[in-house]
């Protein structure tokens, strides 16, 4: 049973909340939506997105096991060419984006591009930045507790040896897995989530990109946005946040978005 499918005709549905920063933009086509982000400064956060979980306490996040999200998207431009960060999927709003919770652990299953200095580095066998299909749940009872060894562990991963022998068990304890899309992104494609308890599957038109990677816990909120900020996380300490210039436009056209 189709639980929502909008197809963006018309107004933008009730469901739908909007968070529009500095210079982002939403506009309604026929039959689409095109989030997009024009003269972004690096002195300003810029952000187009629609979500829905804004001031909701995050156990009352509509969307939890056994779900399939599909998304039928498009970008302005390549992952060489795009700046910022952009996407599509399920996550716990961690970082108090939208309404007044606390900081928390992220949780997320969801397609995620983000353009360098942009540097992610969470699955030992993916890059840092680019297009790709990620899962992560650092809420888990067994991650919590790698933050007791976290200093020494930081202080090893600089060195190669130790990084690639101790970084595998750590990513299994926070369920990240992670695969690099080579789907072109300026091109018309259909995006599949299938969520289960234990595990999760990535389609791109029909073809796996990623199978079997561990779920995330629920309830997640649906998220769809666009922005011109940069994100430096690493095993080997490297924690850096900022801004980027986006002088020319880029959107993000959707055609529809399905959950079921």
């Amino acid at each position: 049973m189709v639980a929502l499918r909008d197809d963006f005709a018309g107004e933008l549905n009730r469901h739908w909340n909007t968070s529009l920063v500095g210079q982002g933009t939403l506009t309604m086509g026929e039959s689409r939506m095109r989030l997009g982000v024009t003269g972004a400064s690096s002195r300003r956060y810029s952000n187009a997105q629609i979500d829905d979980y804004q001031d909701l306490m995050r156990r009352r996040c509509p969307w939890a096991p056994p779900l399939r999200l599909s998304v039928r998207a498009r970008f302005s431009g390549s992952a060489q060419t795009l700046r910022g960060t952009a996407g599509f999927g399920l996550w716990n709003d961690p970082f108090m984006m939208t309404g007044a919770r606390p900081p928390n652990l992220p949780r997320a299953l969801w397609y995620f591009f983000g353009s360098p200095p942009s540097n992610m580095k969470l699955d030992l066998h993916a890059p840092g930045h680019g297009w790709k299909a990620a899962t992560i749940d650092a809420l888990r009872p067994i991650s919590l507790a790698l933050g007791m060894i976290a200093l020494p562990a930081v202080a090893l991963m600089n060195v190669r040896p130790f990084y690639r022998a101790l970084w595998p068990p750590i990513q299994r304890a926070l369920h990240v897995q992670e695969a690099p899309l080579e789907t072109d992104m300026a091109e018309w494609h259909t995006y599949e989530i299938e969520w289960s308890a234990s595990h999760s599957y990535f389609r791109v038109d029909g073809t796996a990109v990623l199978t079997g990677a561990p779920s995330p816990r629920g309830p997640l909120g649906f998220v769809l946005w666009m922005d011109n900020q940069s994100l430096e996380i690493t095993p080997w300490g490297r924690v850096r946040w900022g801004l980027l210039d986006i002088p020319d436009g880029q959107w993000m056209d959707v055609d529809w978005v399905e959950l079921a």
